[in-house]
């Protein structure tokens, strides 16, 4: 197999799109930014460094969670599949998976491609067996995998999305986008989503892992902010913003907020002159992370179109990590042994 990995390049910054939206939301009552608008390359990197944060528990418990289940994950995942990895950032949650469940192919998927081409060409050498293709994609809205990446229809479907990245999507959002996930799978025989959750705790546990002692959390933050310079040809002065996170308790998320220290003008030039002027105490709103119940999840994944749902999780039940097979149609049968 070769040692260099495949690229696919459908996520093109600084479009029409991107900046319309952007100046759309700057103008709106209530200022919410997408969390896609995150993770330029240094974005990327920051969050990498949260996920190694004391503070930060869902990504070490998921990690230990996959690690201390390798029997069940080799039952369940079917044999000789497709990995397709969401959000791959720095590719590491998957290839700690490969020697337990051994894809044929993995095709990491994220909106930051210039990272992405780092890591999967370090990673392509590590695995050469393993056909890789990168795909730099905005899959915000719902899984549409691009034509050109000819995925074989007798080969199994693996979708990996995982972190609780879901919580970044309402739960109307979230039973959308895993529905998407379900009719790609459904294209494919014994399919399925392996999915990481984070799940209701107490406020002082999920409030310090986005508010962490170091600032890595609000650098990352802040960085969304001069991300939007360059996509909209803003002024926006990071040392005129402080980073605020809290539990909602009522929504059950975690909220991240950038407030401005004292009254401001942000102004920009695509995809036309505009600016907005800011209050002190005014805030944009950069992040829900929504945390679930066991229960309401595998509801969510059920009515998706999921079934044969299988859930793992930690001894303090902070954590769960869900394999869902897509629900088969009545005339097909079982395959043995899964």
């Amino acid at each position: 197999m070769s040692t260099l990995p495949e690229f696919l390049e459908f996520h093109i910054p600084q479009n029409d799109h991107d900046a319309g939206q952007l100046a759309s939301a700057l103008l709106a009552s209530h200022v919410e930014i997408e969390p896609k608008y995150f993770y330029d390359d240094l974005g990327s990197k920051l969050f990498a460094s949260i996920t190694a944060l004391p503070e930060y528990y869902p990504t070490r418990t998921e990690a230990q969670i996959l690690r201390n289940h390798p029997r069940e994950l080799a039952q369940w995942v079917p044999a000789e599949h497709i990995l397709i990895d969401l959000g791959a950032g720095d590719c590491k949650k998957a290839a700690s998976l490969f020697p337990v469940i051994k894809p044929a192919r993995y095709i990491a998927v994220d909106i930051s491609s210039v990272y992405l081409r780092e890591v999967l060409t370090h990673l392509q050498r590590q695995y050469p067996q393993v056909r890789m293709t990168g795909v730099g994609l905005d899959f915000s809205k719902g899984l549409a995998l691009p034509q050109a990446l000819e995925l074989e229809s007798d080969k199994p479907l693996v979708v990996f999305y995982p972190g609780s990245s879901i919580g970044n999507f309402t739960p109307q959002q979230a039973l959308h986008f895993t529905s998407t996930i379900a009719q790609t799978c459904s294209h494919h025989p014994d399919s399925g989503l392996l999915i990481g959750v984070d799940l209701v705790k107490d406020t002082n546990t999920l409030q310090a892992a986005y508010d962490d002692a170091l600032g890595v959390t609000a650098a990352f933050n802040k960085n969304m902010l001069l991300h939007i310079n360059r996509l909209i040809d803003a002024n926006f002065d990071i040392r005129q913003w402080m980073h605020v996170a809290h539990f909602n308790t009522d929504d059950s998320r975690i909220e991240m907020h950038l407030e401005a220290l004292s009254d401001l003008t942000v102004q920009w030039r695509m995809p036309a002159s505009g600016q907005r002027v800011f209050k002190k105490g005014e805030r944009i709103h950069s992040e829900n992370s929504y945390k679930w119940r066991i229960d309401q999840f595998s509801a969510l994944l059920e009515q998706a179109g999921f079934g044969d749902i299988r859930m793992l999780t930690d001894p303090e039940k902070q954590f769960a990590v869900y394999w869902a097979q897509v629900r088969k149609p009545a005339n097909r049968s079982r395959r043995s042994g899964k």
